[in-house]
């Protein structure tokens, strides 16, 4: 068995608590902004990254070839997957949200078995089971607001 890597541990931490103040932080502007949290997000980061982008790729990052693409991208990887966060970290209970979340890296590592022909090893496997059966545990132990009022015909 190999020791743990120190800078490996401390990343692993460091993502953690970056994803812990992403879900605390998403929940509260979610609550008070709505679907325009996801908007200002979008924009702050796009005006973060443009800046980097044009520095490496110059004018090719606006080649009109690959403007299609760049917008199915930011469709696909941002402005979809974002929104439906968004609504679920309203919806949802951090705790509960947390766990789901928990299973983007397992699908992954799936995705990439499968695409990639990557191989994961018995422990590997046995990890993304624990994961999706915890993810489905929590799921459906999540209570459903009583109604107050009878449904109308």
């Amino acid at each position: 068995m190999q020791a743990l890597d120190p800078v490996g541990v401390m990343y692993a931490l460091a993502a953690g608590v970056g994803w812990a103040l992403y879900i605390v932080l998403g929940k509260r502007a979610g609550a008070a902004y709505g679907a325009d949290a996801v908007t200002w997000g979008t924009l702050i980061g796009a005006l973060l990254a443009i800046p980097v982008g044009v520095a490496h790729a110059g004018g090719a990052l606006l080649s009109p070839a690959l403007l299609p693409y760049a917008l199915g991208v930011a469709v696909l990887s941002s402005a979809l997957p974002y929104s439906l966060e968004m609504i679920a970290l309203i919806l949802l209970p951090a705790r509960t949200f947390s766990t789901l979340l928990s299973l983007e890296p397992a699908i992954a590592a799936v995705a990439g078995a499968a695409l990639l022909d990557g191989r994961l090893s018995l422990l590997q496997w046995l990890a993304i089971m624990a994961i999706i059966v915890a993810a489905a545990g929590t799921a459906l132990s999540v209570r459903r607001p009583m109604l107050t009022e009878p449904l109308a015909n």
